[in-house]
């Protein structure tokens, strides 16, 4: 099953995407800062959901971390 059709699945991509967004945002400002519109946006915008809402994305990822464990 893809992630697409797993509301789990796709909801650990998106929290994935948005603390690499943050991360590589973190150690490379300008690469995410100059492409701020378009498709290439979505990563800035990710980046900005992670550093402004960082607490309730870590909590996020524990509670993600613990369904995924007791899941398998």
């Amino acid at each position: 099953m893809t992630a697409l059709f797993n509301l789990q699945s796709l909801l650990l991509v998106i929290l994935l995407l948005i603390c690499t967004c943050t991360y590589v945002h973190d150690l490379f400002p300008a690469i995410l800062d100059r492409n701020k519109k378009g498709v290439m946006g979505i990563f800035w915008k990710c980046a900005r959901i992670g550093e402004r809402l960082s607490p309730y994305v870590s909590l996020c990822c524990i509670a993600m971390a613990v369904t995924v464990f007791f899941s398998s």
